[in-house]
């Protein structure tokens, strides 16, 4: 093969190919033709040859069955895989066959992963009381690889709506999802996927396939039921023996993905695009040939001396080594299936006790998935990253063919964590013997990066952060034009990232009286140590002015009269028989801090009792002891509070609670239906738990240096009875700890569990990243 590296010789071999029959697309400052050439990184050539699409090898191209690139260099023979990624051909496995199954009526989840791949599979079928315009019939089968994935739609064959049960049939052996794993695939990557039996109890007809990209399902699924027609034209349906295949190319003309159904007794009927099943059972095969990520066993993610909790909770460290890979850790299966920046450092900073450290460890893991991604011109850090068939498509929106992935700076919160992660890692964890050696490590993946080490990155975020949080120090400068504020145009800015998460606020409580003030204070002591520069002085009296200025601009306290007018009208609103308003129960003042500031209808103040003191109580040791210990106070007496008059319920502590905003607008948009309305969060549980533990473990240093509210014994009381209450909410929710989210229904008197998709588009993950973090954070019996 010969290689080409000169863009004058790609151009003139797109013209005399294809110039004079076909509009000729730009590729950096040249033209080319798309059936000829492909293009890399927005600028670099590669031709389509006849064996196939050649790849980008530093200045050269190649293909993947002659070559293999390391470091930016052909290699020959060709190597089986790399430290970030495998082509699946190797046949030497890190990592043993694990399964897991989860159910979450209407959704069976079903893991499986190998030395080879890792794949989740979910089957939905409705219950007898399911909202069918919400749940259908669907088979979902999800790689983390390239973030890529199928979904095919099934209707009833008879028309009526809820008679169509899909089920995945055991196995004899321990998973009933079984690997596939070729070697023949035309791009040199091994076809890697999954095998199962799917049964169907009546006759169907498979309504719609998507193939390619979680992101292209998620948005059908969760979105006005977006279907592209570059990506679903491409769909290619064909008859195999005793079946159907459907199959697609992905835009970078390299990767292919197939769906087949089969049959020994023929009952499956392809007839143009339209396949038909009659009922009994199917072999279902799923597969891709995309490069593969190298997983974390479950050994690898944990730490030793926290080996035991493979045994002691097999799911959840099954879970979390599904997530966790060498480059980074997925935030959640099956929508999130990739990088996403807050939920990884989240994630990192509940499970540090026990997550391994050290090179190849997960929390290195985190944070170079972190670094890699800052954006060096401003110091973001990434949001959510996106790559595969998705990232092509994107791409391609802006007139460029690249498979090159891209990233998500709308966030302003995730910024800070980063500063945290750092300090607890390398200052007050195990991997202050590492410091040097990681972050001395040179930045890879995004070529904006490549000439600048981690340690130039961390530097780069945190004088964003600096320079950010430098006005509002000043003197007389604590007004809330200084507080942080969402970007310009956008409505997301913080983990509350849905249209009325923070019910339209401009400016939100998280992020002004926990997350710039922790960043700050670690940015201080990192500076100290010499892993980052600036005054260590000048820092911590930075971060001193935002832990005391900031909670003043949120403060909601409502007088005795007023709480109970409008928890009374609330209720009522909510119409749920027997669900009682409890208005009587107030007996003072109702304070709580607002979601966010400038909020929807020219409201001031978002007025939604919520759970984000937990950032405060998690990040900050604050020594204004007269607010410290007002914070604690109304906290504690919120949480206990029963819903609708305050956080708790049967099913958990719900997030938000809209009684007391007054103005209908608030009921509207916090709903038991809505992603951050009236629902249950794992992680916020986790994180309200262990930050009242950490507060109430201050009370253990001397009388000379413990908070003043430890000496109060109303108040400390109080704080120690919210953290009883909480956890004792969380050990009888045990088994719904590892979801994203849920939602509830109400009878009897009591609050029920119910999965979110039955209520909304936007389904619960059965497994989330940061919803794993009980594995770390446990009850303290020291305060029962």
């Amino acid at each position: 093969m010969q290689f080409l590296n000169s863009y004058f010789i790609a151009l003139c071999y797109a013209f005399a190919l294809g110039g004079a029959r076909e509009v000729l697309q730009q590729c950096g400052n040249q033209y080319y033709s798309p059936a000829n050439y492909t293009c890399y990184d927005s600028s670099f050539l590669c031709p389509i040859l006849a064996a196939g699409a050649t790849l980008r090898c530093g200045p050269d191209c190649y293909l993947p069955n002659q070559y293999s690139c390391a470091s930016g260099r052909l290699v020959y023979p060709p190597l089986s895989g790399n430290n970030s990624t495998d082509n699946g051909l190797s046949t030497n496995c890190r990592t043993g066959e694990a399964s897991l199954h989860l159910s979450s009526p209407p959704y069976e989840n079903y893991f499986y992963g190998d030395c080879h791949s890792t794949t989740q599979v979910v089957v939905t079928s409705p219950l007898p009381d399911s909202n069918l315009s919400l749940i259908g019939p669907r088979v979902i089968v999800a790689w983390p690889a390239g973030n890529s994935g199928v979904v095919t739609y099934f209707t009833p064959t008879n028309g009526i709506n809820g008679t169509l049960g899909i089920r995945i049939q055991n196995s004899t052996s321990e998973s009933p999802l079984s690997s596939i794993f070729e070697t023949s695939s035309p791009n040199g990557n091994a076809t890697i996927g999954i095998s199962a039996q799917l049964q169907f109890n009546s006759s169907a007809t498979l309504s719609l396939a998507i193939l390619g990209s979680i992101r292209t399902i998620r948005d059908f699924t969760e979105g006005p039921s977006l279907l592209r027609p570059v990506i679903q034209d491409a769909v290619q349906y064909s008859t195999i023996d005793n079946g159907v295949e459907l199959s697609r190319l992905w835009l970078d003309n390299i990767t292919t993905t197939t769906i087949s159904f089969t049959s020994g007794n023929g009952t499956v009927e392809l007839n143009n695009q339209s396949v038909v099943f009659q009922t009994g059972t199917y072999t279902l095969n799923a597969s891709f040939n995309y490069p593969q990520l190298t997983q974390l066993s479950a050994q690898e993610v944990l730490s030793p001396a926290s080996s035991g909790l493979i045994t002691q909770s097999p799911d959840q460290s099954t879970s979390l080594s599904f997530l966790s890979y060498t480059t980074k850790l997925a935030a959640g299966a099956w929508r999130f299936l990739t990088y996403f920046g807050r939920d990884s450092m989240i994630a990192a900073l509940l499970l540090q006790p026990v997550l391994s450290v050290g090179e190849g460890g997960a929390i290195e893991a985190v944070l170079a998935g972190v670094l890699e991604r800052v954006n060096s011109t401003d110091g973001s850090v990434c949001h959510e990253e996106t790559i595969g068939d998705y990232a092509t498509w994107l791409n391609l929106q802006n007139n460029i063919t690249s498979t090159a992935p891209l990233c998500d700076y709308k966030m302003i919160d995730s910024d800070y964590y980063l500063p945290v992660l750092m300090d607890r890692y390398f200052l007050r964890g195990e991997g202050s013997s590492r410091a040097t050696a990681f972050l001395g490590t040179t930045a890879k993946i995004f070529p904006s990066n490549s000439n600048l080490t981690y340690k130039q990155l961390a530097q780069i975020n945190a004088n964003k952060i600096v320079t950010l949080a430098a006005p509002f120090t000043a003197p007389n400068n604590q007004t809330k034009e200084n507080l942080m504020h969402l970007k310009p145009n956008e409505i997301v800015g913080e983990w509350r990232d849905s249209t009325y998460g923070i019910g339209g606020g401009r400016i939100p409580f998280d992020v002004n009286s926990a997350l710039v003030p922790a960043a700050l204070r670690s940015i201080a002591s990192l500076s100290q140590t010499g892993i980052l520069d600036f005054n260590t002085t000048l820092i911590n009296n930075y971060a001193q002015v935002w832990e005391d200025a900031t909670l003043q601009f949120f403060q909601v306290t409502l007088d005795q009269t007023t709480a109970r007018s409008r928890l009374e009208n609330y209720t009522s609103t909510l119409g749920i028989p027997g669900l009682n308003a409890n208005s009587s129960a107030i007996s003072g003042n109702i304070t709580f801090n607002a979601l966010a500031l400038d909020g929807n209808n020219n409201l001031s103040q978002v007025a939604v009792m919520n759970t984000d003191a937990c950032f405060r109580l998690f990040l900050l040791n604050t020594t204004n002891q007269a607010q410290l210990t007002t914070f604690l106070n109304s906290t504690a007496t919120n949480i206990q509070r029963r819903f609708p008059a305050g956080l708790m319920t049967d099913v958990g502590l719900f997030v938000a609670n809209p009684a007391y905003g007054g103005d209908p607008v608030y009921a509207r948009n916090f709903t038991q239906a809505d992603y951050h309305g009236t629902v249950v969060w794992s992680w916020q549980l986790s994180m309200m738990a262990r930050g009242l533990e950490l507060q109430l473990s201050r009370c253990n240093s001397s009388i000379e240096s413990a908070p003043e509210f430890c000496q109060t014994s109303s108040v400390y009381d109080n704080v120690k009875s919210a953290y009883n209450v909480l956890w004792d909410s969380i050990e009888a929710n045990e088994k719904h700890l590892s979801t994203e989210v849920w939602s509830w229904g109400y009878g009897n008197g009591r609050f029920e569990y119910v999965d979110l998709g039955v209520y909304s588009p936007t389904e619960s993950d059965v497994v989330q990243l940061w919803s794993l973090t009980f594995l770390a954070v446990k009850r303290n019996d020291g305060f029962r």
